[in-house]
């Protein structure tokens, strides 16, 4: 196991970039992680002023994704990143992973993992003849009040799973800001960049993920509506579905954002036999449970009474909230680890998303349009 930081570079996350910086920052939580090298934009003089902003070594800022993994593939053992962090719009995540896993590289993957699910099984095949750790950054499972959600479905707390509402809620594309250049919409809703749908495969996914996480459930099929509220948009900005699961349970999910006043407003709550929760991700240190015939309870993270897996991913006692942050570098401690093992030669389990969450989520935003485009339920592909 390697006893010093682990390297890594980025592709993408440059000027202007939200989420580049949100993986940087959560990155270097830990103290485990160094960042030596990225590929920061299309852009080369992006990437050079991003690559002196972080004080980057300038030989170690590249032009292109497949420089980068070139070059940083012919460097010594000692000096070579370990791991890529991809962060970059969805058309780019399968040729940049595949590109470094074909070099050797370990890999942290944006969502959703590819455009296609044709690409997704495609990129599954490479990771596995790679051997190496995929990581997708599902943040939202790094909560530790979501593990504690998981782990009282585990223990059956909750009883039989009888149905499942998920809602992810935003307001910030109810204005054509697209047109004005803003860059986060733009690519967003351009069919080339973020695939066939904009919406859903956004925030939708997230929503399905997280209740797929808590749950273990598997969606048999589903019928979806999309609709563009605002006119000229070749996307969807709003998505509803209702969700059979195997088993019996039901879901509804739905997604928006054109939803006025709403900021990030995740959220999910579960219906068992003996139990119901709910969490809220813009309070994301409290978990209500609710035992069938008593009292709703609290639970709230940093608490003794909590499971030992909330606690393994706390870093503050009680009242001193953590949150998205957080929650994200939960997920590189957790690929850290797995990389290290990896490394080392062992065969560990980690609890962060893997190529078959990515596998997942794609043929989730694949069956949603099927449906939506024909009115008509749809059933999930066998994966």
């Amino acid at each position: 196991m390697a006893n010093r930081k682990l390297r890594y570079g980025m592709v993408g996350g440059g000027q202007n970039a939200f989420i580049g910086a949100v993986h940087r920052l959560a990155a270097n939580l830990d103290g485990q992680i160094e960042l030596v090298a990225g590929a920061f934009s299309s852009d080369a003089k992006n990437s050079v002023t991003t690559g002196e902003q972080l004080f980057l070594n300038p030989a170690r800022v590249y032009a292109s994704y497949a420089e980068m993994a070139e070059r940083e593939a012919a460097l010594p053992p000692e000096e070579r990143i370990d791991f890529v962090s991809i962060v970059t719009p969805n058309f780019l995540h399968a040729p940049v992973a595949t590109a470094f896993l074909k070099k050797g590289f370990h890999v942290v993957c944006d969502k959703p993992m590819t455009l296609t699910l044709k690409e997704a099984k495609a990129l599954r095949e490479v990771v596995r003849k790679s051997g190496k750790v995929f990581a997708l950054t599902h943040n939202y499972t790094g909560y530790p009040m979501v593990k504690e959600a998981r782990e009282l479905v585990r223990t059956g707390k909750l009883g039989k799973i009888l149905k499942v509402v998920a809602e992810y809620p935003q307001g910030w594309l109810l204005d054509k800001i697209e047109s004005e250049g803003q860059k986060q919409a733009s690519w967003r809703l351009d069919p080339k960049k973020a695939g066939s749908s904009s919406c859903v495969g956004d925030i939708g996914t997230h929503a399905e993920n997280l209740g797929r996480y808590i749950t273990g459930l598997q969606i048999e099929e589903l019928c979806a509506e999309f609709t563009s509220f605002i006119p000229g948009r070749k996307l969807e900005d709003d998505a509803n579905m209702l969700i059979r699961y195997q088993g019996g349970a039901k879901g509804v999910l739905h997604c928006s954002q054109i939803s006025c006043g709403e900021e990030n407003n995740l959220n999910i709550r579960v219906y068992g036999t003996l139990g119901a929760l709910a969490w809220h991700q813009e309070h994301p240190n409290e978990l209500k449970f609710i035992p069938k015939g008593e009292p709703a309870r609290i639970i709230r993270r940093g608490n003794g009474y909590v499971s030992d897996v909330a606690k393994k991913f706390t870093r503050l006692p009680f009242g001193h909230p953590e949150a998205f942050i957080e929650a994200f570098a939960n997920i590189y401690l957790e690929a850290v680890a797995a990389i290290r093992a990896n490394i080392a030669g062992k065969k560990e389990t980690f609890d962060h998303p893997t190529v078959d969450d990515g596998v997942e989520g794609v043929a989730f935003i694949e069956t949603c349009v099927k449906s939506a485009a024909s009115g008509k339920w749809t059933k999930f592909p066998k994966l």
